[in-house]
């Protein structure tokens, strides 16, 4: 950045991995103006993943992980505004209008608002007891509270996606007797295959959690110390503490409102750029292109959100080549597993399953005819290393050497021979 530009000023909406990454990131890119950070938690900015692991299952009052040191923001003359809510963004006269109605010009804004968790219409549940969400640290801190308090300990997970089974794993860990309810016929059912919610469904199971599937809980009725939650087939269940994972809202009311283009999230060029060239938008709001596979995503992970927040800096710095192409990677704790998943595998036509010789170490490599679409690793990181080399390479491997556990674990083993 020339010294002209040294006053300029740019806002980021939204303090967590996304926001925070693209702070420090303009920093180091050379951004010499003013950075503001506004975000309605009043938390100082913390890693969200552990809530529903390690945090969730930790001694009370235990501090959260910070994405970065205090002092750090003091040295990189970050301002942060913490507890401050955005309500307009006027990109006509450039400026954002806080909750109180004080406003703050800019001369670049990046929208990182994330999501919030959806709260289904279900009957009663705005007033069953102790029953939260899964998002924030104070969720988390809500809801071991409240198990430290209940006696039986009785808790029903709504939703059996990755944060409700997290955390239905974290709380039996604890000694809770845990239910978790999916209305799909099977867990996990957005997000992969029939073959890994079996393998998770199992896990659970083994581990003491039961897992009721294709029924959808339609009231909560609160009777003072506990609820009663009932479902569509008549089942009920007792329930001290009630958590809520069945998917989030992208907050995208903001931009919305401000006249950016809104599809599935903001809508972002290569560079992270909306509709309006001062404005970019990053993380799990944001919707992208990704070159590699050809077609236009919202990732919901910390990878993506600060992969992004890496390429929107550098762009607002006057990298006018920055592209971003990065394959994405998620992963999940429960009891003893850890899954490593890289790359999508929305359309792939073949799976081949490559079980280790320890217990519950195994692989599941997606393809579409013969391109590696992505690649899921149960407690097998070697997996998901080559894995992500494969994809990024596009080389063309042989599915029966993977399938063969026999088959030493090296890059060229898996290499198809094309004589």
């Amino acid at each position: 950045m020339t010294p002209a530009n040294n006053k300029q000023t740019c806002v980021i909406i939204g303090a967590s991995h996304a926001g925070i990454n693209c702070a420090f990131s303009l920093r180091k890119d050379g951004w010499e103006g003013n950075i503001i950070l506004y975000d309605g938690d009043p938390e100082f900015p913390y890693h969200r993943p552990p809530l529903s692991k390690a945090y969730l299952t930790s001694e009370p009052h235990t501090p959260q992980s910070l994405l970065f040191p205090k002092e750090n923001y003091i040295d990189d003359d970050i301002t942060l505004k913490l507890g401050h809510r955005v309500n307009a963004i006027d990109r006509k006269e450039q400026n954002i209008t806080l909750e109180d109605g004080t406003t703050q010009a800019y001369d670049k804004l990046v929208i990182a608002t994330g999501a919030r968790p959806f709260i289904p219409p279900i009957q009663g549940i705005e007033t069953a007891k102790n029953c939260f969400a899964m998002r924030t640290a104070l969720d988390a801190v809500n809801i071991r509270e409240a198990f430290n308090q209940t006696a039986k300990k009785r808790v029903v997970v709504i939703g059996g996606g990755y944060i409700g089974l997290e955390t239905a794993a974290s709380l039996k860990k604890l000694g809770a007797q845990v239910t978790v309810i999916e209305r799909e016929n099977r867990v996990l059912a957005r997000v992969t295959t029939p073959e890994m919610s079996a393998f998770f469904t199992e896990l659970h199971q083994k581990n003491g959690v039961h897992i009721l599937t294709s029924k959808t809980v339609i009231t909560v009725e609160n009777k003072g110390d506990y609820n009663v939650v009932t479902c569509d087939d008549n089942t009920t269940l007792e329930a001290d503490i009630i958590v809520v994972g069945v998917g989030i809202i992208v907050n995208t009311e903001l931009a919305l409102e401000a006249g950016l283009t809104i599809k599935n999230g903001i809508q972002v060029d290569a560079s992270m750029k909306t509709n309006d060239p001062n404005i970019y938008a990053i993380g799990d709001c944001s919707f992208h292109y990704n070159p590699h596979y050809k077609t236009n995503v919202r990732l919901e992970s910390v990878q993506n959100a600060v992969d992004q927040a890496k390429t929107a800096a550098q762009a607002i710095c006057g990298d006018a080549s920055i592209i971003y192409d990065s394959i994405p990677w998620f992963w999940s704790d429960q009891f003893d597993i850890k899954l490593q998943m890289v790359g999508l595998s929305t359309g792939y036509t073949d799976m081949v399953i490559r079980k280790e010789a320890s217990e519950n170490s195994f692989s599941v490599w997606y393809f579409k005819d013969l391109t590696l679409l992505a690649v899921d690793a149960v407690n097998f990181a070697k997996a998901y290393i080559l894995g992500t080399r494969f994809i990024k390479s596009g080389q063309i491997l042989d599915k029966t050497k993977i399938e063969d556990a026999s088959t030493p674990f090296k890059p060229n083993n898996f290499l198809k021979n094309e004589n």
